[in-house]
Formats: structure tokens, sequence, C-alpha cells
């Protein structure tokens, strides 16, 4: 980065301590030298005072003279922002100029309120507040940072210091700033010098919505001139300089109607407004400065009540309408725009440069125009086009033709949308809407225009986050794509039984035909085997940042549990795609300041990427995920086929949705083109409400996995055709369908799976266990039964999960209910047993890989009888042995005596 272009607006913070009265600010400011050596000779001891002089002397070498740089303060020249191509205008940045304004034209209740907050020792101290620094540092020895510089200090580090002073550490620059704070309250000594100096620091604030100086904020935020503030307004305008774009006012309000409107009527024509809300941080940021107006109006204590402080805080926060500025693709430029700001200040402080919309930058910027403006139209036409009265002529404005797809969310209750593309071999971003239309007229809770969902939302993936999971687990080796799953409900511990979202149970299963047919159960189980923490740090070292620091979701992270940004999910992907290497993402290609100098890149190298996962285990998924836009492989998911003409395109694709279908969610990539400098896409689609509201039922199949097909479709069009690169180190071996072991003599049906080398089972399939029946019945065998003994394979789940003992009552119970067929229910949700896939899908046919063992045994053939008088032929006795023939019993002869 280049240190001239550091002239820092830093985050303005909260003051410490209670304001000392009295005292002559003439005479401090005259010995401030001495108190400020006297500060440090306290801390460091009578020893180090020598070199305390020293140091001021060496730190205060070649600092300029602060009042010519005051009296000389340059402004405003507009930065603009343009497409990859350097020739599409998207925006202009600064737009809204400053309105200077002398001490006597601002307010005292904005000095007040701005004090109070900011430094309310300002009107005694000598530049900088020796007690604030030390509370502030005993403070963050005890873990709660906070900072404590003046505003002098604040307005020195902005603007009055040389571009050396940011060369060294953070401590040096520190000491440099104090002491231009101590030099500048010399030169402009007493009450008028410290007027002019909140004069200078109001006039060159950044309050967000492209506003610099309390004047124009006014004007921007409330159309009226400063002086025709309320208390409140002058608070809220006090409370914007610590986080601009966050507590930017305009991005933090919703419209409402002013007047009370019955349920299920829309408001009068006329009678909207927008409001921010009263439990927005810049509300209540608001509220606590009005707490501090009580104790530290210095200017104007006298004129205001308690009570006074009290009733602005209940007054709410209304602005007045405004003609916003037509960016194109407005919110990428807004990350643009913080991109920027991380160049020229860094990271901490990219939102609160100055220098982006004051520098007078070109910047060349990644964006695709032509994919943008197709982007734009199918999140446009997904999330607002069922809402028109007339949905066909709504799409043939956007030069759609009828889609039946948009027609099926009529029914539904989702109000808005976005999309991401990347590149995902630079890490560029080519497209980007945050939601369905940024400038549209009309809004709501449910669909807030200029809220970005890819950037700013923190939003759950839903089964979308599943191949992050099971990456991980194909990386670390403990799983392989032929790794058996029980897709059984089975009980994680503290009653957390998740099921499938169709309520069936297909038992045994590879983790391929999980992830394809997006299978909840056996995912948990998989991030079970893996390490739910494991799969947590991954995710990432993948660029995935978590709304909360660590893992609170166990198993459940593998479902998408957890609030991510979508756009991280996307370069998340992109890694994947890209053979296991994050690119870092970026906006920017280029930045040129007001003399034509190329400010950055600061080389000519190209961004390198890191290596998140092995080449071996990306192709590995890679390869499973495209089977889900190949409808032979699965009829359901295949229907969002990338086709150029009649030829399909080899994507992958994942689709994800919420279990309170709050959030629906399509990734995917097309294989990588052959031709190294055209782009190779990845794409992020969502679709929901933006306050996160239920969305009524509705699955990503139906919503957002159209639109990712639709915006891929058209964006690949006329390219060449490729398919995913086999890498070396995969070796294919012949599996068991059903337990992906070696086949054994019970297997039914065989397929070829791919493995990373090394890591092929090397024993048959367990699922089978020969066993002994009778040959007439079938049944069991044992002792006397009437046929001969036949030793058979049957399935055996005795050894199935034997890692976890837990989980293995659930598959015994399931064993006995798929015995009896499909469709037997039971289990802990009274799930039904299904042969995989079901809905008519049976791709391994009617089974669950074998039979089941029969239950019953054989009757033994009872012993013989003799009856040496029975049946001829038929006599069982033993024959007798040689000897006289015994006289037989005489028998009457009828009619004879």
């Amino acid at each position: 980065m280049q240190t001239s272009l550091r002239r820092r607006q830093r985050r303005r913070r909260n003051g410490a301590g209670r304001r000392r009265q009295g005292g002559s600010l003439g005479r401090r400011a005259a010995i401030a030298i001495p108190l400020f050596l006297l500060g440090i000779l306290v801390l460091s001891g009578a020893g180090a005072f020598v070199g305390v002089v020293s140091a001021y002397a060496y730190y205060s070498t070649d600092l300029p003279d602060p009042k010519a740089l005051l009296d000389n303060l340059a402004f405003d020249q507009q930065t603009v922002v343009y497409d990859r191509t350097g020739r599409i205008e998207l925006a202009r940045l600064g737009q809204t100029k400053r309105e200077l304004v002398t001490y006597d034209q601002i307010p005292p209740e904005m000095i007040d309120a701005t004090t109070s907050v900011e430094d309310h020792t300002f009107w005694e101290n000598a530049g900088f507040d020796p007690f604030a620094i030390v509370s502030a540092g005993l403070d963050t020895l005890r873990g709660q940072s906070r900072g404590a510089s003046t505003i002098t200090q604040q307005l020195v580090r902005a603007r009055l210091l040389p571009e050396e002073a940011f060369a060294g550490s953070v401590y040096d620059r520190k000491i440099r700033e104090i002491i231009q704070s101590i030099r500048l309250t010399q030169e402009f000594p007493g009450t008028p010098g410290k007027q002019q100096i909140i004069t200078t620091y109001l006039n060159q604030n950044f309050y967000g919505n492209q506003s610099y100086g309390v004047a124009a904020a006014a004007q921007s935020y409330f159309g009226k001139p400063l002086k025709d503030l309320t208390l409140a307004q002058f608070a809220v305008l006090a409370a914007i300089p610590k986080s601009p774009t966050s507590y930017d006012l305009r991005r933090n309000a919703v419209e409402d109607c002013s007047v009370p409107v019955a349920e299920g009527k829309d408001c009068p024509a006329g009678k909207t407004q927008l409001e921010v809300a009263a439990d927005t941080e810049v509300v209540q940021r608001r509220n606590q400065i009005l707490d501090l107006m009580k104790t530290r109006s210095v200017l104007t204590g006298s004129k205001y009540t308690l009570a006074d402080y009290d009733a602005a805080k209940a007054e709410p926060v209304i602005l007045a309408p405004q003609a916003i500025p037509q960016w194109r693709a407005p919110q990428f430029v807004w990350q643009v725009r913080h991109d920027l700001g991380a160049i020229l200040c860094g990271e901490t402080d990219a939102d609160t440069c100055e220098q982006v919309d004051t520098g007078g930058f070109a910047i060349d910027t990644t964006l695709n125009w032509t994919m943008q403006q197709d982007a734009e139209k199918w999140v446009k036409a997904g999330a607002l086009g069922p809402h028109q009265s007339n949905t066909k002529a709504y799409l043939k404005s956007l030069g759609l033709a009828d889609q039946a797809w948009i027609e099926g969310l009529r029914r539904n209750d989702i109000h808005n949308g976005a999309l991401g593309a990347i590149d995902y071999r630079t890490g560029q971003v080519l497209a980007y809407v945050g939601s369905a239309d940024y400038y549209s007229k009309t809004s709501s809770k449910k669909f807030q225009p200029q809220y970005d969902v890819l950037g700013d939302g923190w939003r759950q993936t839903g089964s979308a986050f599943k191949p992050i999971s099971y990456v991980t687990g194909l990386e670390d080796r403990t799983i392989t794509a032929s790794t058996q799953l029980m897709d059984v409900v089975t009980d994680f511990g503290g009653g957390y039984t998740p099921t499938d979202a169709d309520n069936m149970e297909r038992g045994p299963l590879r983790v391929r035909n999980a992830i394809q047919f997006s299978l909840n159960i056996p995912a948990e189980k998989a991030a079970a085997i893996i390490g739910p923490d494991r799969v947590f740090q991954n995710a990432r070292n993948m660029g995935i940042r978590f709304q909360k620091d660590h893992n609170v979701a166990g198993v459940s992270i593998a479902i998408g549990t957890l609030e991510v940004h979508p756009i991280d999910l996307l370069s998340a992907y992109g890694a994947i795609a890209n053979s296991g290497v994050l690119m870092p993402r970026t906006t920017i290609l280029s930045v040129v300041d007001k003399d034509g100098h190329r400010v950055w890149p600061t080389t000519n190298n190209k961004p390198a990427g890191k290596r998140v996962v092995s080449a071996q285990a990306a192709y590995i998924m890679s390869d499973i995920l495209k089977g889900n836009t190949n409808p032979s492989v699965n009829p359901f998911w295949g229907r969002a086929a990338i086709t150029d003409g009649k030829q399909r395109r080899p994507a992958a694709l994942k689709t994800g949705t919420t279990n309170d279908t709050k959030d629906l969610t399509a990734f995917g990539y097309v294989a990588p083109p052959a031709d190294a400098t055209s782009p190779a896409i990845a794409v992020g689609a969502w679709m929901g409400n933006s306050d996160n509201s239920d969305t009524g039922g509705i699955f990503s199949l139906e919503g957002p996995t159209p639109m990712w097909q639709h915006f891929l479709t058209d964006v690949t069009a006329g390219t060449p055709i490729t398919d995913f690169k086999k890498p070396s180190g995969i070796v294919t071996a012949t599996v068991d369908a059903f337990s992906g072991f070696l086949p054994g003599p019970g297997t039914s049906k065989r397929v070829s799976e791919i493995f990373i080398d090394g890591t092929v089972p090397t024993k048959e399939d367990n699922l089978h266990k020969g066993v002994a029946i009778d040959a007439a019945t079938g049944q069991l065998w044992a002792d006397g039964c009437t046929g001969p003994k036949v030793v058979k394979s049957f399935l055996d789940f005795s050894r199935v999960d034997q890692a976890f003992p837990r989980w293995q009552k659930f598959d015994l119970g399931w064993a006995a209910r798929a015995a009896r067929g499909s469709g037997v229910a039971g289990g802990p949700k009274n799930t039904r047993t299904s042969y995989f896939f079901g809905s008519g899908f049976f791709p391994q046919g009617r089974t669950w890989g074998g039979s089941f063992a029969p239950t019953q045994t054989c009757s033994p053939v009872p012993p013989p009888v003799c009856d040496p008088f029975g049946p001829p032929g038929q006599n069982t006795c033993p024959s007798s042995p040689p000897g006289p023939t015994p006289n037989p019993t005489p028998v009457p002869t009828k009619g004879k005596p």
C-alpha cells in the first residue's frame, strides 16, 4: 500500500473520565509540553527524564507546521468507479459535496453532542487527555479495549500528520499524534483556537450517505439546514462518525406508514416514510449520547432539563425523502468502496477512510457489466415477478418470455433474492446482486431493497453447506465417496433426532448417494465421524466467516445451521472448483490517483491462492456434485442441467433449504475452460425475505435453483464445453453399491467408484453374513430339519456403526422394520422405510442390497412310530430277529362258530 495515501480518518471513540471545571485554556496550552513530559516522567521514573526529553526531540523532528496545514486543508475530489473494461462508469463516490460552515453557523447543541461522546474534556485539555489514556490502557489490560483519542488527536490523525508518521509502529505514530496535537493547540490557543479546531473537525467528518461535514449530513438525512435540527437529531449525527457505513441512517431505515393502517391494507399514497427503528445500534448510540449530554454539555447545559433529554430519546428518527444517485451495480460499488478503503487505510479503518470519497481516484473493478445485467434480470424476475399484478407483462419488460417456475412462486411468500458470480481461478467478482432491486420504490420488512444479503447478511445455508463438511472428511481421509452411512433416524444425544426432508429412512447407502440426494441424517453422521470442530475449522480455512466465533451447532453444522455470509460460501465452492486452491476474493483490478499514477496493485505479481484441500479431494467432490446436473444420475436436481443447445455442460450443483424455509440457496460451478484467460464461473443464488421470515414452505429447487440455472446457461452460452480434469493420485475400484466395501458373496449390485490413492477399501462387504437354512423350508437350520442344510448370504447389521454404539440400536430397529418391506413406519419419529431413492426412482433396485435372514427355525421331523399292523409297506418297525414265528391271535370268522 502507498504511504502517501494514508491521510486517515480514524474511527471516533468515546472519551473517558469526568470533565474538569475552570482554569485558563491559554495557560494550560502554554505548559502543555512540560505536562506531557511530566506524564511520561511519572510513568517512567525520574531517572528516565533525560531519555524522555530526547524522545520528544526525536519524535517531533520533521513534523510539519500544524497551523500551515490546518489553514491550507484541501477537500473533495470525486473517485470514479468503472467496470473491468475501464469504459462503463458504475459510480462516482463522494457525490455529495461538503457544505462548509463557520463556528457561528454551528448550533452549540451539535458541538455539545460531539464533545460529550468524543472528547468531554475538549474545551480544557491541551490536545490530549493523559487521564483518558491511562484509563483506556487499564481497560485494555482488563480486556475491555477502547480508544482515548481527543477530538484534536482525531483531526491530527486524519489531516495533520505527514506520511512518514504512519510508516513505523502504531506506538510511534501515537506519540507523534500526541505531540502534533499539543503543537496544534499551542498554535491555536484559547477559546478561539478551540473553536477553530472543532469547526474544522465537524466540517471534515464523514457521516455516511456520501455526506461530509455536519451541514451536508443535516440536509442529506433530514432535508433542512443544520440550525433547524432538533436535540435528538443533533445527537444522532454525533453518533454516526464512529462507524459511518454501519451507522448510515438511510441504510438502516425501513419504509413505514405514517398513519395507522388496518391489517392486510396498503398504506395510502403519499403516507409512507423512512424511519430508523429504535432498536438499531445507531439509535441506541444516540440515546447514550443524550444521557452523556445531561452532565457534559458545556455550551448548552443550562438550556435543557433532564426531561428534555429523555423526551429527545423517545423522538423517532424520520428521514427526509432523497433522490438516490443511480449507481450501476450499487451493492457491488459498496463492496468496492470498502475494499478501496482497506487498500488506502487498512482493514480496520476501511469504512471510515475518507480518502476513498475525496481522493479523486479512478478504479477499474472486476465487474463484468454484461453478466451483471443478466444477474439483475433473473433476480428481479424470480423475487419481484411473482408479486406483480401481471407477471407475464413484467417478465416481458425484462426481456423474458413466460417462465413457469416464476408463475409457480406466486403462491409463496418470497420477496427478495440475491446472486453472485466469481471467477474461481482468479477470485474476481464478476456479478454481484445483493438484493432484488436496490432502487425499488417499494419496500417492506420482507423486501429491504438496499439490504445486501450476499455480503452483509448472516444467513443459514441449509444443505448447501454439506459439500464443505464432506470435502473435509475426504481431505482428512476419514471418509471416502464409498463410505457406508446408515440413513436411519438416530438420537444423536439430548433428544436431537433429525430426519430427512421427506421423513423416509433408506438404510445403507454410500457418501456419494447421500450428497447427491441431500440426505440429512447421513450428513450429520459423517460430521460426527469427521469431527464437528474439524469441519468448523476447515470451513474457516476455506474463507467462511461465521456469525459466532466457535462451533455451537455440533453435528448439525453439516446441514448448514450456522449463519454465514453467502458470498463467503461462494468463495469456498470456488476453492473446490479450483482444485482445492482458495483465491482471495477481489473487486478491484487497479487504482490510479488523480495524477495518473498507479496506486494499486503495487506489483505486477498475480495474487497467490491458498491450498485449503487437496486436488484429489476437490476432484472427488466435483465429480459427485456434477451428478446433480445429470438427469440420468439425479432426475430431481438434474432438471437444473446447464445446456448449450442440445449438449449438456458439466456443472456441479448443491442446493439448500433450511428447516423453516427461511433461506433457499443454490451454489455450484461449471468446469473450468481450457483457455486460462476465460473466466471459470462459480455462482451462488439465494431467495428469501430480508427480515428472515418464513417463505411459505417452498423448496430451493423451485426458486433459487432455476435462477442459478438460467444465469449460468446465459453467461456460458457459446463457450467451449469442458469437463473437470482428473488429477494424479485418483484410482478407480469396484465396490458394493450399498455398503461401499469390496464386493462379497452377497453383493447384489456393483458400482465403480473413485478414490484418493491409498483409501480403497481392503475388506469385503460387512453387510452380508452366511446363514445355514433348511433347503426344503427356507427356514433357519436346526437338527432334524427335513431338507439338507444350505448356507446362504443374508443382510447383517449387527456390526454396522460399531464405533458409535448409541447408533446401533436404531440401526437394528430399522432392520427389523425393513425386513417387513418398504413403507413400514416406526423408530423415534415414526418414519417409514424406503428403498433408495424412492419416489419412483430406484437406481439400485427395490432392495437394501440383499435379503434379511429368516427369523423362524424349521420344525424337526418327528421320530418314527412302530406299528406292526399298519398299512402294508408302511411298517416302520425294525425287522424281527430270526426264530419261530409267534402264533397269531385267532380272529373270529363271520358266520362260523
